[in-house]
């Protein structure tokens, strides 16, 4: 019951922590859409590129709680953000290149399935204890 409580509030931070990166990315992203010009894949790489170094230094920091191997851990974090990342690229080409869906809002969709994708893989992989 312990643990089960233990990943619930850790989840929470994760979520927690997410929605500061996903600001971050968000913001990066529209901020170079609309003053740049720069096409959506290339502000959306930029925006989450942002976002995952932020949220890496504070899951370190004060979710998982890890000082340990954070070259490895980083690493980690990195591979599991490529994945997400190319995700959310297929996902975003998709609904703005096929469905000509606003880029916005075709961004925020992406976000929910990514975040789920990167805590699970992060919290088993990334942030796992090491022996």
């Amino acid at each position: 019951m312990k643990n089960l409580l233990s990943q619930n509030n850790q989840f929470l931070l994760y979520f927690i922590i997410g929605v500061i990166g996903v600001m971050l990315d968000f913001t990066g992203y529209s901020l170079l859409l609309t003053f740049t010009g720069l096409h959506y894949q290339a502000a959306n790489a930029a925006g989450y590129t942002a976002g995952t170094l932020l949220s890496f230094v504070l899951n370190a920091r004060y979710n998982f709680r890890t000082r340990d191997w954070l070259a490895v851990r980083f690493l980690s974090f990195l591979g599991v953000a490529l994945l997400s990342w190319m995700a959310s690229a297929g996902l975003l080409g998709w609904l703005v290149g096929h469905l000509q869906c606003n880029p916005y809002a075709a961004k925020l969709g992406t976000l929910v399935g990514v975040v789920l994708l990167q805590y699970n893989l992060n919290r088993l992989l990334s942030f796992r204890k090491f022996s």
